[in-house]
């Protein structure tokens, strides 16, 4: 069957996200605590992931992205939306229904240092989650599991008897890898994983993320900042701001072609070592800050920062239109059929 159908796209999908929402109360008051507004987070995200795939999720810090990460993993729960895994509605399972699918779904974290228990040794940490699920037949399979592992995610068996400050950021992180690997996950969601690392041990670990996805089929949910990372590891990318995605499209098309104004201006933020090609590179000016997610603007939640704003920006949401080519964005400049 032809991979561009619907229906081969629909069986291919490993997530599904449809208009998720995650929304934090402020109250007020001592004793009878009142809310008086919230924090739109999360503010009706759709997406698909299919297997083998890796989705990056980009923007400015604050605009959601670790918090999609989480909800996706209902480490948070919900606001509104829907997530389906594998085929199955799981955005209202509770912690009993939810136990068994975290074999499935795992997370590598942001900080390498705090992520890990400084009191427990590697082996411990790595063979937890395989105790956890029960899937160590005896103490031989457990202590080989850990060491196939370790070595999977390039460490030496010996390592297994050290403590995590023994070891360096680049390493530690591979430990949070193998860890999440114990399981034999599908799909992995990746907070992060390498802005708390030098850029030299970054390449690394980012080479560690594709050689394990060509080897066992793994999805990535790659959250990050960086957009030269996220152009290694990905091939899609969907930009956020402010609670909602702004553009996805294959990851080539993004970096060749931004339609969306923000897109464009965090693509001109990306050095280019050619200064010929720096020249003649198109720049976006963005004027003021992230507005805040507890009041975000009427229409279009960009319009007081983009050099584009027409009246319509300022009064209408616009609607993430599909544009042809796996491409989507939100914004008037593409006006989708009917408006």
């Amino acid at each position: 069957m032809n991979a561009t159908t619907p229906s081969a796209a629909a069986s291919d999908e490993i997530l599904r996200v449809r208009d998720l929402k995650v929304h934090f109360p402020v109250t007020s008051g001592v004793v009878f605590r009142k809310q008086v507004a919230s924090v739109r987070a999360v503010d009706g995200v759709s997406f698909d992931l299919r297997r083998g795939e890796t989705l990056g999720l980009v923007g400015e810090s604050g605009c959601g992205k670790s918090t999609t990460g989480l909800a996706v993993l209902r480490m948070l729960e919900p606001t509104a939306g829907s997530i389906e895994f594998e085929g199955e509605d799981i955005t209202h399972f509770d912690k009993a229904r939810m136990r068994p699918l975290r074999r499935r779904i795992q997370m590598v974290y942001q900080d390498p240092f705090g992520s890990l228990n400084p009191r427990m040794r590697v082996r411990d940490i790595v063979g937890e989650p395989l105790q956890v699920h029960g899937l160590a037949e005896n103490r031989r399979a457990y202590e080989e599991r850990i060491a196939f592992l370790l070595d999977t995610v390039g460490l030496l068996p010996y390592m297994a008897d050290r403590y995590p400050h023994e070891f360096s950021g680049g390493q530690r992180q591979r430990i949070g890898i193998a860890r999440a690997l114990a399981v034999e996950p599908s799909l992995i969601i990746c907070d992060e994983p390498v802005s708390a690392l030098d850029v030299s041990i970054q390449a690394q670990v980012v080479n560690v993320f594709v050689d394990l996805q060509q080897r066992l089929g793994l999805s990535y949910l790659f959250v990050a900042h960086d957009l030269a990372v996220v152009r290694h590891v990905s091939d899609r990318i969907a930009v956020m701001y402010l609670g909602r995605i702004v553009e996805i499209a294959p990851r080539d098309d993004i970096y060749r072609e931004p339609l969306h104004p923000y897109t464009k201006a965090l693509m001109a933020a990306v050095p280019v070592a050619d200064p010929v090609v720096e020249a003649q590179r198109e720049r976006v000016p963005l004027q003021g800050e992230v507005p805040s997610p507890l009041s975000p603007p009427s229409g279009c939640r960009f319009h007081p920062r983009c050099p584009f704003a027409m009246d319509v920006c300022r009064s209408v949401d616009p609607v993430l239109t599909d544009m042809g080519g796996g491409r989507s964005v939100a914004c008037h400049l593409y006006p989708h059929e009917g408006a």
